[in-house]
Parts: structure tokens; C-alpha cells; sequence
């Protein structure tokens, strides 16, 4: 009892004069770890007989208790001096202005992406998504494009080594159309939905990059024809570019899943500025200054393309159109590199980012810059 009454007496001391952190953990581990003389004793007790425990081990748990204890309060005390020393040497001069915080922004392409959900709800069209990574059957065959097709060489596709859970080929997106699939199948008809997302191409240049964004739009329903879908796109660009002059010229073109198909042109003016000449969406085209602009693909969709989503085709009818969302960014913003898009510069998105504050809503406009 002479020798643990000792022992603690010493640890005490030891503790106690402990001036830093280290030091109090070497005699933590000297007193408590595994190899730790109070430690030791503790293990002693195993050995000793059912009387010799009830009276020894008592005093050898009080030991170890007091040690742990004593090092935790010089812990905690010498924590303090430590975080007082700290307040004391540090100063804050409240008189300095604040440090400018780093603000975010919207990138252009999730702002147009709002304008567009913002545009097509009030027209009573939901949101449709779909997957990426697609397979062969829902991205080009049930759109009318089996395998010797040629319009599936106009589409530059990154394919994936390896065939998918039926055993196609698996691929990344060229287009949103497979959602119109896929939301054919699973709800039928009525339906009216706009897919925006990222869709993948292999090409590169000013006016292309390999993954960019694209919107599509979807009407099923009976006696469906081409004057509800030019209704719709005159209804759409006008709120879209926020001018009533907007004029459009449906050409025939051809897709293979819709038919009859058009290519829609709208108008533009020349403008004088200071950067030179530049187009401006409005005006009908026929004078010499204005002219007309390609914006988008459309058409009725083709009757195998419902058959083969589930539907009818003899009882619903409908129509489909495209736009690229980078596109219509580039138009409506004033840009005129696409590739800037994606090069995450800091300084081009500080000039053509969006407030998180500037949302889009149909009473003040959709456009925060228009």
C-alpha cells in the first residue's frame, strides 16, 4: 500500500509539472499505456487469489482513476493557456473593411435551361429526363433508324466496348429523342414533355463540341398538325427572346422520325455596333438587311416511331421538335465561341454567369439580360 500511495504521490508531481502537450502524453503512456506501471498492476490482479483481489484491487482501481484524472484536469488547463495565448497574440482590427466574399454564378447553359422549364410550364409541358448512357434500340431504332439506315451516319457516336444487359450495343446519347420513347411507353397518351439534357457527338469546333446540351419537345395526342407545332415555337421564341416580332419560315427537310419533317428558320436584322455587324432575331427577311437563320429541326412524328412506343398511330398523332440549348444561349447572350462554354474560365463565367438571385419567372421576364 506504502509503494501505490508512493506511486501516485509521484505521478502527481510529474503531471503537474508537465509544460506542453508532449510531455503529458509520454507520462500518460508511462503510466496508463499497455506497458504502463499502473497498467502492470492492474494485470497483476488475475493472479492473486479471490482475498487478495477483493483487497488489493480496490486501491490499484483508485490509483488508475486518480492518474487518468490528473492527467485529463492538466490537459484541459494546459489547453486553455494555450488557447489564451492565442487570443492574446492575435488581434482583429474591426475597423478594416470587410474582405470581398467570392460569389458563385450561374453558368448560361443551367440559366437557359430554367428559361426554357420556366417557358414550356406555362404552356402546360412537364419535364421529361432519360439516361446518357442509352442503347442502340431506344437511340436509333425505335426512331426509325435500324442498322443499315443512313441517317445514323450523320451521327458521330461514341459507342462502348462492351453490350449491354440484352446483349445490344450500348452508347452515349446523340440526341434527348429516346426520352420521347421512353415517356411514350411508360405513360401513353396524352402527352406533352420537353427533355433537356447533355448529349454526346464526336466533333469539335467553334460551333461543336463532343457533349453539349440539347432540348427537345414532344405533343401526343388526337388531331394533332403542323399549325399546333408552329403555334408552339412562335409562342416559345417569342417569350424565349422577350420581342413579339419574331417571324418563322418552315422549310421541308427530312429526319427519320418525323414526317413530314421541317427545318424552322426565323428572322434577323442587321444591326450596326461598335464591334461591327451583327444579326438580330426579328423581321420578316424579305429586305435586303434581314435575311433568315436555321434554329431547329421539327416535324410530325413518325408513324412507326408511335407504333413502336406503344401507341396507336391511327388513333394519335403528335409532333416533335429540337433545339440545341447552347445554341439558344449563344443567340440570346451575345456569344460566339461554344467552346467557352466548357473551358471553366473564371473570368468568362464572371462576365456571362447569372446571379443565383436572377430567376426566371414569366411576370418579370425571363431573361435577367434581355
Amino acid at each position: 500500500m506504502a509503494e501505490l500511495n508512493t506511486l501516485e504521490t509521484e505521478a502527481r508531481t510529474r503531471i503537474a509539472a508537465a509544460d506542453d502537450l508532449a510531455s503529458l502524453d509520454a507520462l500518460r503512456v508511462e503510466y496508463l499505456g499497455k506497458q504502463g506501471s499502473v497498467s502492470l498492476l492492474l494485470k497483476t490482479l488475475g493472479k492473486m487469489s479471490p482475498e487478495e483481489r477483493q483487497e488489493k484491487g480496490p486501491t490499484i482501481q483508485a490509483l488508475r482513476q486518480a492518474v487518468s484524472d490528473t492527467l485529463a484536469d492538466r490537459k484541459a488547463a494546459l489547453e486553455q493557456a494555450a488557447l489564451e495565448a492565442r487570443l492574446a497574440s492575435e488581434r482583429i482590427d474591426l475597423s478594416l473593411p470587410a474582405p470581398e466574399a467570392p460569389k458563385g454564378s450561374v453558368h448560361p447553359v443551367a440559366q437557359v435551361m430554367d428559361e426554357l422549364a420556366e417557358i414550356f410550364a406555362d404552356m402546360g409541358f412537364s419535364v421529361a429526363t432519360g439516361p446518357e448512357i442509352e442503347d442502340d434500340w431506344h437511340n436509333f431504332t425505335a426512331l426509325n433508324m435500324p442498322e443499315s439506315h443512313p441517317a445514323r451516319a450523320m451521327h458521330d457516336t461514341f459507342y462502348f466496348p462492351d453490350a449491354g444487359p440484352d446483349g445490344g450495343r450500348m452508347l452515349l446519347r446523340t440526341h434527348t429523342s429516346p426520352v420521347q420513347v421512353r415517356s411514350m411507353k411508360a405513360h401513353g397518351a396524352p402527352l406533352r414533355i420537353i427533355a433537356p439534357g447533355r448529349v454526346y457527338r464526336s466533333d469539335s469546333d467553334a460551333t461543336h463540341t463532343p457533349m453539349f446540351h440539347q432540348v427537345e419537345g414532344l405533343v401526343i395526342d388526337r388531331n394533332i398538325h403542323l399549325g399546333h407545332l408552329k403555334w408552339t415555337l412562335e409562342t416559345f421564341l417569342k417569350a424565349f427572346f422577350e420581342r413579339e416580332d419574331i417571324v418563322l419560315r418552315l422549310r421541308p427537310s427530312y429526319f427519320p422520325f418525323t414526317e413530314p419533317s421541317v427545318e424552322v428558320d426565323v428572322g434577323f436584322a442587321i444591326q450596326n455596333g461598335p464591334k461591327g455587324q451583327t444579326r438580330v432575331l426579328g423581321g420578316s427577311g424579305d429586305a435586303p438587311e434581314h435575311g433568315w437563320m436555321e434554329l431547329l429541326g421539327s416535324g410530325m412524328v413518325n408513324r412507326r416511331v408511335i407504333e413502336m412506343s406503344g401507341l396507336d398511330p391511327d388513333e394519335w398523332q403528335g409532333f416533335a421538335f429540337g433545339v440545341g440549348v447552347d445554341r439558344l444561349a449563344m443567340l440570346k447572350y451575345g456569344m460566339d465561341d461554344l467552346r467557352a462554354f466548357f473551358d471553366g474560365d473564371v473570368r468568362w463565367l464572371k462576365h456571362y454567369g447569372f446571379s443565383a438571385f436572377d430567376q426566371p419567372t414569366l411576370s418579370a421576364g425571363v431573361g435577367a439580360r434581355a
